[in-house]
């Protein structure tokens, strides 16, 4: 909602959101449907437009808070997450997000990506991810296939990619979504689930780079292809994919495994109902690392575990000393103490 002069209230759209200025990415560049689906999603949070920010780093998906109609910050290479942290805490009632690439956040900004995580701020993060730097023209990333051929690996890159949703769990993260730019749907259903999460949203966008690494995706986001090799989870609801919605995911002893239903016996009770938030994460970190050929790529909310959260925690610390203190705000402390007269 917004507040008009006249004390009237006015429900937001989508349209609010957008600038007025022109919005530059490379022509086919997921980011549009990316922001698109941003902008679509900021209505339904309920909050003035004044109480979100926007914060970035360094990189293509860097740019958000140029092209988002709300305060926002672009910071320095990897420095996002304590720029956000710093906004959060000094206005814990702000409503910020961080926007990061998988080079931004996942190498310079590692360390302060992974410690707030753990932390567990009320902070949405949304890290695109196109597994390649794109705005410094093509060198391969912490996310990048092992063997791609890259502007700075023409023989095959010779190392094992980060994959952030099992960085994210090591790093005792409590939400954990997965989502890809092709599908604005789903991107905003998840989106809003990130939002509602009292802690540190982590969520995942596959995202295409039509530039440097063109159909990176494409074994998922293909229509002839994607129903059988994604899995869209939701709480509560049975693990069932496919184009048929007659495959499905089971433990087989302490490991999971495709099954199909109808088969030996097979029926839609035996497969597992996901549980978005179990405390135990061992599950939520089996979904998050399937990969094909095995396994459909999970999508969705994977994790979503309330716990309690820092910058709360902070706050009744903060009260409790106030309480036990007799400086309550500067000029007490100015004024305490004992003053000394020079004759």
């Amino acid at each position: 909602m917004s507040t008009t002069t006249d004390n009237t209230t006015q429900e937001l759209t989508a349209k609010d959101f957008k600038t007025d200025g022109p919005v530059k990415w490379c022509a086919g560049c997921g980011s549009y449907s990316i922001l698109s689906s941003v902008n679509a999603t900021l209505p339904k949070l309920g909050v003035r437009k004044e109480d979100i920010v926007f914060v970035s780093g360094i990189g293509c998906s860097s740019r958000f808070p140029y092209y988002v109609k709300t305060y926002g910050f672009h910071g320095l290479h990897g420095r996002a997450m304590p720029i956000a942290s710093g906004v959060k805490l000094a206005n814990p009632e702000l409503s910020v997000w961080v926007v990061t690439g998988d080079g931004d956040s996942m190498a310079i900004g590692g360390n302060h990506f992974i410690h707030l995580l753990r932390r567990n701020m009320d902070i949405n993060i949304l890290l695109l991810n196109n597994k390649i730097y794109g705005l410094t023209k093509g060198q391969y990333s912490p996310t990048t296939p092992f063997g791609s051929k890259t502007k700075t690996s023409p023989d095959g890159t010779i190392e094992h990619p980060f994959k952030p949703g099992e960085l994210a769990m090591g790093a005792e993260g409590t939400f954990y979504a997965r989502t890809i730019d092709t599908d604005p749907k789903m991107m905003k259903e998840v989106f809003l689930e990130a939002a509602k999460h009292k802690g540190a949203a982590l969520t995942e966008v596959l995202q295409n780079c039509i530039i440097f690494n063109n159909k990176v995706h494409q074994e998922i986001t293909d229509k002839d292809v994607k129903e059988d090799n994604t899995i869209y989870l939701k709480h509560g609801e049975p693990m069932i994919f496919g184009k048929e919605n007659d495959k499905g995911l089971v433990l087989d002893g302490i490991k999971l495994k495709v099954v199909k239903i109808g088969e030996n016996g097979i029926t839609k009770d035996d497969i597992l109902v996901h549980d978005a938030h179990e405390p135990d994460d061992t599950l939520h970190y089996m979904l998050a690392r399937m990969a094909l050929p095995e396994f459909p790529l999970a999508l969705g909310v994977i994790r979503a575990h309330k716990t309690a959260v820092y910058d709360h925690m902070l706050e009744e610390q903060v009260e409790l000393a106030k309480e036990h203190s007799k400086v309550k705000k500067l000029n007490d402390l100015l004024n305490s103490g004992e003053i000394v007269k020079k004759g």
